[in-house]
């Protein structure tokens, strides 16, 4: 059947959309603005095939958009106006690439003729991202012809798959647009058939790697262990029984990163050490616990005690992941398998032997110190800021979606978490380990999911209060667990904090918020927690709609004095 278009930036835009919907796109996120309302128009009629969600802010936007892309594994796409609007995706498009997000970033443009003239609300768009983008193009201006118009699905075709080959993450189109941007006649007389157009047009996805058998070495070897780090797995059932299997085959054991879906699936692995930043504090155990062997899984977990004990021992390293990205911060003696976990071959176990001594050390030393840990958290009544993670360990109901800021959260998550088989869905932003974007992501992650759970301190929080902004547009439940200790914790952990002046002023920041009121002006839901019992209950079950605040207030300056004291105890 024949369509006519009478606008030739309409008909541009609706190639681009529908090639994009045919390929598989179901997300869309749109900030106001003039240059990009032919996408804006075109997008809005592919619902409700492609969602589309208007965002003021473009990197709140740019934020949720990655943390849609996040939960559902799928590339969404983000739209802006022509000029800074863009360069505030920046931070986001930075967190996708070094996180392995898929995010199509589509930044509408001035014709070339308006460039470098002065013409209002006109930046060097091109590139804009710099080498951050796994791909990244410029489309010629609108035509209405045949070669044009397929030369523009094939750009879109290509843009799709660079967003999930040969590694996930963003790629950048730039889009011009000559004015009339309202969809009005502009003298342009088009007809085609979409459907013989777009037949060829199918939702494909790489296809995995063929089997890898294991190297002969690691089953020679009873001193190995596995790091399965900082993962967000899209089938983590999946990923953690591949992780059980390699690790019961060769006997070794698995150290398992907060941040690793491993610690939430507890029962897979019988040999799964949680403790190991603690354990690793002892000096002489450390020494006694030195590997011939790893194998890393994924991204290096976040302790700088785990980092500096494997650049002390020099273990022989092999890093497991299909990314095209070097995963080796330490610069060791490192082989990186391109593949998935599951991808691995490690055929049946024929370790018929007892256990070896040295998994057995781990052993032993994970069930004395996860049971000291165990034991210190249920006697400790006040409101220190680290139960808050232990105790989320247990209490969220099985499968929740769990987004952990940067800072402190997350190393309490490392030192604390404590292994359970509630299937936690965790996310987290440890790309770039900023702390931009927080509660954006954690929106996106939780928008039509399960009721969702963030963990933040207060600065993460403030940072992106522009989140808050989403609260029309947000279908589901996000509980956000605020830390307030007035301030920036982690910098209580470093040197600096010895010195004061300026320490107080220029790293712990104290921003003095009463987030009772701040709350009131997004009409969010604030409770204030007084007791541990208190936040238990509100933890489970949660509300299945809205947003809402559950605001813990700790001592900044006594909680680093007791991880000062303590951390190094347990063990």
């Amino acid at each position: 059947m024949l369509v006519a278009y009478r606008n030739v930036n309409q008909l541009w835009a609706f190639v681009l959309t529908e090639t994009l919907k045919r390929l598989g796109l179901t997300c869309a996120v749109i900030c106001p603005g003039s240059r990009s309302t032919p996408l804006t128009v075109a997008f809005a009629q592919q619902v409700p095939d492609i969602e589309a969600i208007s965002i003021l802010d473009e990197r709140s936007a740019a934020f949720f958009a990655l943390g849609v892309a996040k939960a559902t594994g799928r590339a969404v796409a983000l739209v802006c106006t022509s000029g800074t609007a863009g360069a505030n995706f920046y931070p986001a498009v930075i967190e996708a690439k070094e996180s392995r997000v898929p995010l199509l970033v589509l930044t509408t443009d001035r014709p070339p003729e308006l460039r470098d003239c002065h013409s209002g609300q006109t930046i060097d768009q091109v590139k804009l991202y710099g080498s951050y983008p796994n791909w990244q193009s410029e489309l010629a201006l609108p035509a209405a012809n045949m070669e044009m118009l397929a030369y523009l699905r094939q750009m879109a075709i290509y843009t799709w798959e660079r967003t999930q080959t040969p590694t996930k993450g963003p790629v950048h189109l730039n889009i011009p647009f000559r004015d009339p941007l309202a969809p009005v006649p502009d003298g342009t007389d088009f007809q085609f058939d979409p459907e013989e157009f777009f037949a060829a047009v199918t939702n494909t996805f790489p296809t995995p790697h063929s089997p890898l058998p294991t190297p002969p070495a690691w089953r020679n070897c009873d001193r190995g262990i596995i790091i399965a780090g900082v993962a967000q797995p899209q089938n983590p059932l999946e990923y953690c029984r591949a992780i059980a299997k390699l690790s019961q085959t060769l006997q070794w054991p698995v150290i398992a990163e907060g941040l690793s879906p491993l610690r939430n699936y507890a029962d897979l692995n019988p040999y799964l050490i949680s403790t190991y930043d603690l354990i690793l504090r002892n000096q002489q155990l450390a020494k006694q616990l030195a590997p011939e062997m790893v194998i890393q899984v994924g991204d290096m977990p976040t302790s700088k005690e785990l980092r500096t004990w494997l650049n002390a021992t020099q273990p022989r390293r092999w890093v497991i992941d299909p990314s095209d990205q070097n995963l080796d911060p330490l610069h060791g003696k490192t082989t990186h398998l391109r593949i998935s976990v599951d991808a691995l071959d490690t055929g049946e176990s024929d370790n018929q032997n007892s256990l070896s001594e040295y998994l057995q050390s781990w052993c032993v030393a994970e069930a004395k110190v996860r049971a000291a840990v165990d034991q210190t958290m249920t006697k400790m009544e006040d409101l220190f800021e680290s139960k808050a993670a232990w105790l989320l360990s247990q209490t969220l109901p099985p499968g929740t979606p769990f987004f952990i800021a940067n800072s402190m959260p997350v190393r309490d998550v490392e030192y604390f978490w404590r292994p359970n088989n509630l299937e936690v869905r965790t996310y987290f932003n440890r790309g770039a380990n900023g702390i931009d974007g927080t509660l954006s992501t954690a929106l996106g992650i939780a928008h039509r999911q399960q009721s969702s759970v963030m963990l933040t301190g207060d600065l993460a929080l403030l940072h992106d209060t522009n989140g808050f902004l989403i609260r029309n547009k947000f279908v589901g439940h996000l509980t956000i667990l605020l830390i307030n200790n007035n301030g920036g914790g982690i910098f209580e952990m470093l040197p600096i904090a010895k010195f004061d002046p300026p320490f107080e002023e220029f790293f712990g920041t104290p921003q003095d918020i009463d987030f009772a009121q701040l709350c009131a002006t997004y009409s969010v839901q604030h409770e204030l927690i007084t007791s541990w019992e208190d936040l238990r209950q509100q933890l489970n079950p949660l509300p299945i709609k809205g947003i809402r605040v559950l605001e813990l207030q700790t001592n900044r300056k006594a909680d680093a004095k007791w991880r000062q004291e303590n951390l190094g105890k347990f063990a």
